[in-house]
């Protein structure tokens, strides 16, 4: 199994950045694909972005294409997702999950972390 840990999170203004991590331990880390979900109140969990086990491939949403950009460092047994010119809409909680990654909007997700809250302020 693998335990995930996210960080990063906080409160910025709109325009602002923020690095999330995720940390990651036990069963073969590199061997999972990693995907990184998003929910904000009231709605339903979104995905947001994935990349392959060997970080040679990745993939983000629509609505963050240009701003957000996921990344792994498989020797440090991490994963991250670059967050800039953050939005009001991108207040969420967001989620990291190891898991199979099978189509370009579709992420299966096995093991998933605590989520850190992400606020942009207007």
């Amino acid at each position: 199994q693998v335990q995930l840990v996210e960080s990063g999170g906080g409160l910025v203004q709109a325009g602002g950045s923020l690095r999330l991590s995720c940390a990651a331990s036990g069963r073969t880390f590199s061997s999972y694909a990693m995907g990184w979900f998003r929910q904000a109140p009231g709605k339903e969990r979104e995905f947001v972005a994935a990349i392959s086990w060997g970080g040679a491939r990745t993939y983000v949403v629509d609505s963050v294409k240009g701003r957000f950009t996921i990344s792994r460092d498989n020797a440090k047994n991490t994963v991250y997702l670059q967050m800039n010119s953050l939005k009001p809409e991108d207040t969420a909680v967001y989620y990291c999950s190891a898991g199979a990654w099978r189509g370009t909007h579709y992420f299966s997700g096995d093991y998933w972390g605590q989520g850190t809250q992400v606020t942009v302020s207007s």
